[in-house]
């Protein structure tokens, strides 16, 4: 019991103190936090989320006139408020933000500090690059202190160890394997026993202690940097995880779609959000149901939920100076918000490059999502999906029957993007059984599919594990550890004496076939003709004005690829008049048989073993 007066004597009620003659003593305001933890001089200006207590009626200043609060708004509860300001200052200083109500006053410091140089990481990525998927808790444990709680190798959806230090240290055997670009899942706070993967936030402005410290991840982004390499973090603005704050105190009432206790289920069906003769009834799913029936669906139609977000991915960038973002469940959003989050993104940080995914086999339903279509709506802004139906195709043809001709068709429909050299595409990812846990698949055919994706239009990424011919079926088991990254294991696949044969042949596979890609500027940002497909071949060149063939006089000549999946030899004779490949007469083996092309007349005759696949040169 608290004393009020001489006579009365009070108890602690909600959030005053509530006394015998029914007189109530209102308590200080506190705040505990404060999102984002700190912003920029320069900056647009911000909307500061304050976490606390009896903020209810609390009037709210800076120190800093010139950054004063242009608005308020308090949850009824008194545990949360927005304050909108007007502006960031032009210059680094702390301010303090002070929050005064009846029964008191407190403070709390903010900084806006410097921005990053423009050439201080910012870069972006392209075509010229190599993308390499790291799922951070599988790959390396650089420091064993960090271990925590839920740290159980043995669990296949426990944490196991891996962190951004590990990361760091293997940055070595990534740049000799010719990877440019690291994506990197979440790194958000997920204090949840089976949330190694990042994708279930419980602070959205945290680095998970079991991943390091934020000084950690900007030390990664750094050493990158530093060896001309890029930094691209997973970002997640569809859902959080279902032990946040919000899920069960909300900011406001609808800052999620639906509740804990009343939501709806998100579904993968996104051919209703392309379809302009769709009712809204087949398309709230996608957009407002909670991913898997559980991850919290936030609702970024509510203004103050779209500028939290926004700004997130602006903290993080800014804070590592990353080079791009994968944005994660991407149609599950709506294209509203999507359109102001690029504005703000692209305005601040012009090379900054976006993915979506869309994971999706049909292209009409995927570049739907790409930036400068509005045929399904207003532009995303998107610089571009990954290439999930060149994933499908990719597998359909190398795994599960399907002709060669399928995959050239996948490519017919690039004329759906405007900038199809964006793409993305891949063998497999995270989300997807390992290319070698397929049924019918061999090493033979992972071999192919690499040799297709250093070869064919757009950037490759890489699954962290697939180069040394790592298996795994469906989730959990496609995110086993890599080997060498943890105590104990017997293999260590970063260093060349230690790999197995198999790994060893995969990773020099892949290996060369990266170094033929650097060495060839064509291969990285040339147009793509195919010129010929079969049940089991395809051929394809790529380069520069392949219109007018060779007499273009582009002088950098064409890169031939050609593959055959079957198993016994094929002997191609291909037209050269009217095609990339007109007027050449000069060949040169970058890759298989010496002797197996030779060109007679106007004819180019090409032979290729079972299963493989020959790279020419052609000028």
């Amino acid at each position: 019991m608290i004393r009020c007066s001489r006579w009365l004597m009070c108890g602690v009620f909600g959030a005053a103190l509530v006394c015998g003659l029914g007189e109530a003593v209102a308590q200080a305001p506190r705040m505990t936090k404060v999102d984002p933890p700190n912003w920029w001089a320069e900056m647009p200006k911000a909307m500061l989320l304050v976490q606390g207590e009896n903020l209810s009626g609390a009037r709210f200043h800076v120190s800093d006139a010139r950054v004063r609060v242009e608005k308020t708004k308090i949850s009824a509860n008194g545990h949360w408020a927005q304050l909108w300001l007007s502006a960031s200052p032009v210059k680094a200083e702390t301010v303090t933000i002070t929050a005064q109500a009846n029964g008191g006053t407190t403070t709390l410091p903010f900084t806006f500090a410097a921005r990053r140089k423009s050439d201080d990481g910012f870069a972006g990525f392209s075509s010229k690059d190599v993308m390499y998927l790291i799922m951070t808790d599988r790959f390396a444990d650089g420091d064993a202190t960090n271990n925590g709680v839920g740290y159980d190798r043995a669990k296949p959806r426990g944490w196991h160890g891996g962190d951004l230090r590990g990361i760091a240290q293997q940055l070595d055997y990534l740049q000799d394997l010719g990877v440019t670009t690291v994506w990197i899942t979440p790194v958000y706070q997920n204090h949840e026993d089976q949330s190694y993967h990042g994708y279930g936030a419980t602070d959205m402005y945290a680095v998970d202690e079991h991943f390091g410290t934020l000084e950690d991840f900007k030390a990664l982004a750094a050493a990158l940097h530093k060896r001309g390499m890029k930094l691209v973090l997973d970002t997640v603005p569809n859902h959080v995880g279902p032990a946040h704050v919000w899920v069960e105190d909300s900011p406001e009432p609808d800052w999620f779609h639906g509740t804990k206790g009343n939501h709806r289920e998100a579904q993968g069906d996104f051919k209703p959000l392309t379809d302009p003769h769709a009712p809204w009834l087949t398309q709230r799913d996608v957009t407002e149901g909670w991913f898997a029936n559980v991850l919290p669906d936030l609702n970024q139609e509510n203004r103050a939920v779209a500028q939290y977000l926004t700004q997130n991915a602006v903290w993080w960038i800014e804070q590592a100076g990353l080079d791009g973002l994968r944005l994660d469940t991407f149609p599950y959003v709506g294209r509203e918000f999507w359109k102001g989050f690029h504005a703000e993104i692209h305005g601040l940080y012009p090379r900054v490059t976006t993915v979506g995914e869309v994971f999706n086999t049909d292209a009409t339903i995927t570049s739907a999502f790409a930036g400068g279509v509005t045929r399904n709506g207003v532009d995303t802004g998107l610089d571009t999906p990954f290439d999930y139906p060149g994933y499908f195709g990719l597998r359909d043809v190398l795994l599960h029957g399907a002709p060669m001709s399928k995959l050239a068709e996948v490519w017919r429909l690039d004329a759906l993007y405007p900038h199809p050299e964006r793409l993305v595409p891949f063998e497999g990812n995270h989300d997807t059984p390992r290319f070698l846990s397929e049924a019918g698949a061999t090493p033979a055919k992972l071999k192919l599919a690499f040799a297709i994706l250093a070869t064919m239009r757009g950037m490759p990424q890489i699954y962290s594990g697939d180069e040394i011919a790592m298996r795994g079926e469906e989730d959990p088991d496609n995110r086993r550890d890599f080997p060498g990254g943890f105590v104990g294991g017997a293999e260590n696949a970063f260093v060349n004496g230690s790999r197995t044969a198999e790994q060893r042949e995969m990773h020099d596979w892949v290996k060369g076939l990266l170094d033929l890609r650097r060495a060839h500027d064509v291969l990285q940002t040339g147009e793509q003709q195919v010129l010929q497909t079969g049940v089991d071949t395809m051929v394809y060149v790529r380069g520069r004005n392949l219109r007018w063939g060779c007499a273009s006089g582009d002088g950098e000549g064409r890169v031939l690829v050609v593959v055959n999946k079957g198993d016994k030899a094929e002997m191609l004779d291909l037209p050269m008049s009217h095609t990339a490949i007109a007027e050449c007469r000069k060949t040169s083996a970058f890759w298989g048989a010496e002797g197996a092309v030779e060109i007679k007349g106007d004819m180019l005759h090409v032979v290729v073993s079972p299963g493989s696949v020959e790279i020419i040169g052609v000028n």
